[in-house]
């Protein structure tokens, strides 16, 4: 077995001044960065008093699941030979805040639509989306379920 291992440098960028002092006085704001790529510019949930206009941690942990199912389903498509020509998904994830203020993930749902070149393909493809669940990386590191609402059509 293999060991990979990743490395993220996250820093704080929202400081106003008086540090973590108040509440209210400080910006959730942060930046990830990881060696030789660009900045991803972060910060908490708008309901936690974060920038909007920011990515948050939520978002990138859908985002995540949805990217490493896309990258096993790709792959598990091409060694099967079904011939994807298009792929989109429009993820979803519901999270609960507990009384406490933690919280948790209840589920992530993908719908990913799936063009393929050729209408005997659509079978096989649709049945792929389970076997990349199996596969898929961050599925794996998850406790919650992660379910498939998948959509597949031929190409015009």
């Amino acid at each position: 077995m293999s060991e990979h291992h990743y490395k993220a440098i996250i820093t704080w960028t929202g400081n106003q001044g008086k540090g973590t002092s108040d509440y209210r006085g400080y910006e959730r704001s942060h930046s990830i960065n990881i060696d030789g790529k660009p900045t991803i510019p972060a910060s908490s949930d708008p309901s936690f008093r974060g920038d909007r206009t920011r990515y948050n941690p939520e978002e990138l942990l859908v985002a995540s699941l949805s990217s490493c199912h896309m990258l096993w389903y790709l792959h598990l498509c091409s060694v099967a030979g079904v011939i994807v020509i298009d792929y989109t998904d429009e993820a979803t994830g519901t999270m609960v805040e507990a009384a406490n203020g933690s919280g948790y993930f209840k589920e992530v749902t993908l719908h990913p639509t799936v063009i393929v070149s050729d209408e005997s393909m659509i079978e096989k493809a649709n049945a792929l989306h389970h076997e990349a669940n199996k596969m898929c990386f961050i599925a794996n590191s998850v406790n919650f379920p992660i379910l498939h609402i998948p959509a597949c059509r031929v190409r015009n």
